[in-house]
């Protein structure tokens, strides 16, 4: 079955390991925008980002999912699956 992940934090990336460890194929992931942390401010990627570019699926970080949807729209996928998103 196909997949598309959305999810952010520590907790969506364990979900998101385990959904790659399995039959299916997660065909894109949908994860928040890189956000700026620590006192220089740098720009540091989500886990579920960091962990999708290990495995070479395609990462979509919308600002806002409601007005900028397209790929998720036209994603081939069976399913979504959310995870603290």
């Amino acid at each position: 079955m196909d997949l598309i992940f959305m999810g952010t934090p520590d907790f969506a990336a364990t979900v998101l390991g385990a959904l790659l460890e399995s039959r299916h194929r997660v065909t894109l992931v949908v994860t928040q925008p890189d956000k700026p942390v620590g006192r220089k401010r740098t720009l540091t990627p989500s886990p579920v980002k960091t962990l999708a570019e290990q495995h070479g699926i395609p990462v979509f970080q919308p600002e806002r999912i409601r007005r900028d949807h397209g790929p998720v729209s036209g994603a081939k996928a069976d399913v979504v699956v959310t995870a603290a998103y």
